[in-house]
């Protein structure tokens, strides 16, 4: 079987992390990726370290696979080679603040006009519209102004920021997600869609709880921590060695987890329901510690998994990357570097489809202008 986009075209003129997350993802799925960079400079992360041999292992993980061209599009020659590659495209991406692209002359406007099958997908701090959209934004940006850091953390300390980039990562993935139901729309229609995706809004779109919170309680949450704030017992729990996670995420796992612990609690009144144990959620983390703490998190583990508890460790990335059941579904893959050796580490792709290539091995990131030789020939093709 061949990759699900294996006859799409993208050509992708983003930089840093959304954009160039979503390509990651169109890329891993089959799709063809033209990266058009800066001439001399590229993408801002070939300069960010950790560095093998000069060469940014941060830029490797987000763009292996990927070909690169280095277009000036103020320049009539780079332009016009620009005006070729649109002809064969299927997908545009774009991450430059609204109006950019209508300066350089490829606005949606125009595009839609010249090229009427063509998928424009943009992502912004702020999205296209609205009286914010010229704003900059980065990932801290929209994690602040979006909720997200008001309920990360722990209670009466300062927000903290989600240690993973997901201001960039979710628009990324919603921009993916946007452009693939655009494509599969097309089939019918035949004509492209502006696909439009603000950092901001995704930040919304994973508030999960904390929207429902609000409206129904009149107040918003605050961080609380590893407890969850609708679910109890679902948060850390000490053990005599450390910390472990207990997910007892219903009243039939309560039961259990109570019998596992010998703790008489599974009816009693203040622990009953769930809403009834979020009620009383301090009492019971201090009574279920009074038992874990008496042994190591491994007993712990081992005890409530045999009973169908919900549980885990709390790993560090390197034991994340040891993983054995990581391993088993090619989550860790080598990256090659430019000269076709294994260099870089990064994560597999997460969507497992039948009889799809799944790879534990990913092409190298280009070199910038590296395919230009490549891609001219292409072109000259037709």
């Amino acid at each position: 079987m061949s990759l699900p986009l294996s006859d799409i075209t993208v050509l992708d003129l983003t930089h840093v992390l959304a954009g160039p997350y979503c390509s990651m993802l169109l890329s891993d799925l089959g799709a063809t990726v033209i990266k058009v960079e800066r001439p001399g400079i590229g993408d801002d992360t070939r300069a960010f370290p950790p560095f093998i041999d000069n060469e940014s292992a941060y830029f490797a993980t987000i763009n292996h696979g990927k070909k690169s061209i280095a277009l000036n599009l103020k320049l009539p020659e780079d332009r016009a080679i620009f005006d070729r590659l649109l002809k064969k495209a299927d997908v545009l991406l774009e991450n430059y603040r609204p109006g950019v692209m209508e300066k350089l002359g490829y606005g949606w406007d125009t595009l839609k006009s010249n090229h009427p099958s063509l998928i424009y997908g943009a992502v912004s701090g702020f999205g296209h519209s609205g009286p914010d959209m010229l704003r900059p934004a980065y990932d801290m940006v929209v994690q602040a102004r979006g909720g997200v850091m008001s309920i990360t953390g722990e209670k009466d300390r300062e927000p903290v920021r989600v240690g993973a980039s997901i201001g960039d990562i979710v628009a990324g993935m919603f921009l993916a997600h946007g452009v693939m139901a655009a494509l599969f729309e097309r089939k019918s229609i035949g004509q492209g869609r502006k696909v439009d995706v603000a950092m901001l809004d995704s930040q919304l779109a994973i508030l999960e709880h904390a929207i429902a919170l609000t409206h129904v309680n009149g107040t918003p949450p605050g961080p609380s921590g590893a407890r969850h704030p609708s679910i109890t017992p679902f948060e850390t729990f000490h053990a005599s060695d450390g910390l472990f996670v207990i997910a007892a995420g219903n009243d039939a796992l309560f039961v259990k987890l109570c019998h596992v612990l010998q703790l008489p609690l599974a009816y009693d009144p203040r622990f009953k329901t769930n809403p009834d144990r979020c009620e009383n959620a301090r009492l019971l983390k201090r009574l279920i510690e009074a038992v874990t703490i008496e042994f190591p998190k491994a007993h712990w583990i081992d005890k409530l998994e045999n009973a169908g508890i919900p549980t885990g460790p709390i790993q560090s990335v390197d034991q994340v990357m040891a993983d054995p059941q990581i391993l088993a579904r090619n989550m860790i893959v080598d990256i090659l570097n430019t000269d076709g050796l294994p260099t870089y580490k990064g994560a597999g792709n997460p969507i497992k489809i039948s009889d799809m290539p799944d790879s534990t091995i990913r092409p190298a990131a280009p070199r910038l202008d590296g395919n230009r030789q490549e891609i001219l020939a292409w072109l000259s093709e037709d």
